[in-house]
């Protein structure tokens, strides 16, 4: 087997965020109105995208996608890794691109020259630090498996993928075609259930992708109970024992589970002094244990670098890191 050339490939929706601040009043109106579901997300097309978007406060821009804040946050550890996922040619998809490449991360999917718009998601915060996110996905549900670049697969330690992306058939065929060149490869496969309500709509396709194709798998407490229709956390962590390698289970401020085999770690959440934004809580999580996975560190050590990543980001609005998680390195080890 050749050397790696890239720790982590991550693929996923290429989506650019528009968060902005809001009060429990505005949620519920848009719950009445528009079946809008606090903390959830909800996919939208595009007429309804321009009306939440003149609807909503002012906010801000940054690039976001699940997968694609996972490689960024990978990548300010230190890491070395790629990215495929679909934009457009146009402005908010050469934001996206800038972005990822500006973090030195390998973004070269070719470009949906005619069609949907770069995604979007318009994101709302409450004061509490809940988002409740509303996606458009344009042109990211044009990914299909003539996307995925076998050498790309190949020479990467980990291939991540984000469950967001089992909405698009397309999408989801991709993810079978990775998941089998990776492991033909002697390659790692990790995959992110991202939302419970994605688990909901593709349950029996989640069940059958974990137990066939999947090394190391995230999700956070809702979307675990979700999977196998668990009632209570016990029975979530018997349920998914076995099921594959490495199962990590993350619980907000009880912080997270780490399943492997037999074994069972406990990792508590990082204190953080006030919780600002939730966004990306979960990709960065997995950007610190996949880092320190990839670097052949102790597992309850990945999990203290992925409490690290977590805990920094709910700390200010936006999904994706406000400083050099490197610095993290030392003190987890510690």
């Amino acid at each position: 087997m050749k050397d790696p050339k890239f720790d982590l490939l991550a693929i996923g929706n290429a989506i650019v965020d528009v968060l902005a601040q809001t009060d429990e009043a505005f949620i519920e109106h848009q719950q009445k109105m528009n079946g809008m579901v606090k903390g959830s997300m909800t996919l939208i097309d595009e007429m309804r995208a321009v009306e939440l978007y003149g609807q909503m406060p002012p906010g801000i821009e940054s690039s976001g996608g699940s997968a694609g804040n996972t490689i960024a946050g990978f990548a300010s550890f230190g890491g070395k890794g790629a990215y495929i996922g679909k934009v457009a040619q146009d402005q908010l998809g050469d934001v996206f691109r800038h972005d990822l490449k500006a973090q030195g991360v390998v973004f070269n999917t070719q470009p949906l020259a005619i069609g949907a718009p770069t995604a979007r998601c318009l994101i709302l915060v409450t004061p509490d630090g809940q988002r409740t996110m509303n996606t458009y996905l344009g042109a990211a549900v044009e990914l299909s498996q003539i996307d995925i670049d076998e050498d790309l697969v190949s020479s990467a330690k980990i291939t991540y993928m984000e469950g967001y992306l089992f909405d698009p058939p397309q999408a989801k065929e991709a993810f079978r075609v990775a998941s089998e060149l990776a492991h033909k490869a002697g390659r790692k496969v990790a995959l992110s259930l991202s939302d419970p309500f994605c688990v909901n709509r593709h349950r029996e396709d989640f069940q059958v992708f974990v137990e066939n194709h999947v090394d190391i798998l995230f999700a956070n407490e809702h979307e675990a109970m979700s999977l196998y229709e668990t009632s209570n956390f016990e029975e979530t962590v018997d349920a998914l024992k076995g099921v594959c390698e490495i199962i990590v289970i993350t619980r907000s401020a009880q912080g997270s589970v780490i399943i492997a085999g037999d074994k069972i770690i406990e990792v508590p959440a990082e204190p953080v002094s006030k919780v600002v934004d939730t966004t990306g809580a979960g990709d960065q999580y997995a950007a610190g244990f996949l880092y320190g996975y990839t670097r052949g560190n102790s597992l309850d050590v990945c999990g203290r670098l992925a409490s690290m990543a977590a805990a920094e980001v709910i700390s200010h609005m936006g999904p994706r890191p406000n400083m050099k998680y490197a610095d993290f390195l030392k003190r987890a080890a510690a």
